[in-house]
């Protein structure tokens, strides 16, 4: 027996897409840009890796919010790759209208302009590539020009069913011998 078919107009087509994605784990990023009103994020779990050589990345970014357009109009992003330790910030920098880049959070403005936020898994320095408008998003490519190690050795965080998880050694899957 094969798929069970979803409603297919489009409001049930949403639905079965957004139910699909919510159970489908995604890794969890802070995306950082300076904008004209100062220092920017948003929380992401849409970061995907585009191409090694040279090193590119996509992001899709709501450009109807203010840290969203003040991303896609940066010279420069910062892409901070979270691990469980940032589980706080993966919530403040969700939550809309939340203080960010207050005097509580351990940050600096590298030689690009982009905020670079310590205590991460990993930092990606990028310089966009190109935008591209898809359905209400804009998919925002961009260059990795440096990676720098945040500080943070603890697992990945990985985002499902709208709750955080670790991705760590017990989630491995052994093939049995």
């Amino acid at each position: 027996m094969g798929p069970t078919p979803q409603d297919s107009g489009p409001a049930g087509l949403s639905a079965a897409f957004r139910t699909a994605f919510s159970d489908h784990p995604a890794a969890v990023a802070i995306v950082t840009a300076t904008g004209p009103d100062g220092p920017a994020g948003i929380t992401a779990s849409s970061v995907i890796s585009v191409s090694a050589q040279p090193p590119v990345l996509a992001v899709s970014i709501a450009p109807g919010t203010e840290s969203g357009a003040a991303l896609l109009a940066g010279e420069a992003l910062a892409v901070h790759l979270l691990t469980t330790a940032n589980r706080r910030l993966a919530e403040l920098f969700s939550t809309p209208g939340s203080r960010r880049f207050g005097f509580d959070m351990d940050w600096f403005t590298a030689p690009t302009g982009e905020p670079v936020i310590r205590g991460v898994g990993t930092v990606l320095l990028c310089r966009p590539l190109d935008r591209m408008a898809a359905g209400t998003g804009v998919v925002l490519a961009a260059q990795v020009q440096q990676v720098i190690d945040g500080g943070s050795s603890a697992p990945p965080l990985v985002y499902r069913r709208r709750t955080y998880y670790a991705l760590d050694d017990w989630s491995l899957l052994r093939t049995r011998t």
